[in-house]
């Protein structure tokens, strides 16, 4: 029952963290895994989910450490590549538009350092508030704030190339 209403947002979790691969579910399924071993332990002093989530930023950072170091901001898969033509409309082009501006964005996100990255993506992509994060990640409320704040300016840096294409 736990893995069910859970599954979601821990899955969303490691993606984002990890990046869309088996390796994020293989962390997700290991985060249910080290819960199930260490339910006994759990205190009811935190939300369930809070706790949760923390056993899931701890696996993502100890699988973030065992890779080789990622790509960098100023790295690019691409050479020349600034932007596309828009599409007028909702058509298939437009479709695609809006996949490879999905794809981009999630390799800003899998790019920014990690203290950053998990504090963008527990705010912005789970949508927790300050407290939660403090209690999920043991860092103070302020702290949250600036990390996040440098994250959304890294990531503006990283995607400063689709300027032109229409959101």
């Amino acid at each position: 029952m736990l893995v069910t209403r859970h599954a979601r947002q821990i899955l969303s979790v490691t993606t984002r963290m990890l990046g869309p691969s088996a390796d994020a579910e293989d962390v997700a399924q290991e985060t249910f895994v080290a819960a199930f071993k260490s339910l006994a332990s759990f205190q009811f002093e935190a939300r369930f989910s809070t706790w949760l989530y923390r056993i899931a930023v701890n696996r993502c950072t100890d699988a973030l450490r065992a890779r080789r170091p990622t790509v960098s901001l100023d790295e690019s898969d691409e050479e020349g590549v600034t932007a596309w033509e828009t599409a007028d409309e909702d058509t298939p082009h437009r479709e695609l538009e809006q996949i490879e501006l999905a794809w981009e964005l999630d390799k800003g996100i899998q790019s920014l350092p990690l203290l950053y990255r998990e504090s963008f993506v527990l705010r912005h992509i789970e949508g927790l508030g300050y407290e939660e994060m403090s209690e999920i990640l043991g860092v103070h409320r302020d702290t949250l704030k600036m990390r996040v704040y440098k994250a959304r300016n890294l990531l503006c840096q990283s995607l400063a190339h689709l300027r032109s294409v229409r959101l």
